[in-house]
């Protein structure tokens, strides 16, 4: 597997990637997360235009505020798009969050099976006491193109919502 060195910084500590960097113009890779109990695949995320917003957990300010933003942003394009949130978090965490926080548009994929959205997007935190994904967003047209990648270089700071919905709402 591919390991990116120092690719970002935790609280300014540099910190590896584990995988491949994704970038404008490839095709998505393929992925196994959790819905409640069920595995889903990037097929089984529909073929419409979707955007995936990477956490390092929802239990946390940054990530908390980032999955609101992009639920209030996206709410208005109701069944046009797929909207997601990935995490490590446990799928039971995940819906807690989302009944508490009234979150309805924003899916949740669950990657704490086996880290495969981590290890094949690229954003799989290496050198941390337990496992967490870095921040990041990827915009995919319907064709499953991608159309925005945006590695965060630092986790503890929010991403380029703009460029990010920007690219979402061009593939409409």
């Amino acid at each position: 597997m591919i390991r990116r060195e120092n690719a970002v910084t935790f609280k300014n500590e540099a910190k590896s990637l584990v995988g491949p960097e994704i970038r404008v113009g490839d095709l998505a890779p393929d992925f196994k997360c959790l819905v409640g109990l069920d595995i889903v695949n990037l097929a089984g995320t529909g073929k419409k235009p979707r955007l995936f917003s990477v956490v390092p957990s929802l239990d946390t300010g940054v990530c908390s505020l980032q999955t609101k933003k992009f639920e209030t942003e996206l709410a208005g394009l109701k069944d046009k798009v797929a909207a997601y949130t990935v995490s490590l978090d446990l799928p039971f965490a995940q819906k807690r969050f989302c009944g508490a926080e009234g979150i309805t548009t924003m899916q949740t994929l669950s990657d704490c099976h086996d880290h495969s959205f981590g290890k094949q997007y690229g954003v799989l935190l290496e050198g941390l006491p337990l496992p967490l994904l870095t921040r990041a967003v990827f915009v995919l047209d319907a064709a499953g193109k991608v159309v925005h990648a945006e590695y965060v270089k630092e986790v503890t700071n929010h991403p380029n919502y703009d460029g990010a919905l920007e690219a979402l709402k061009k593939c409409l």
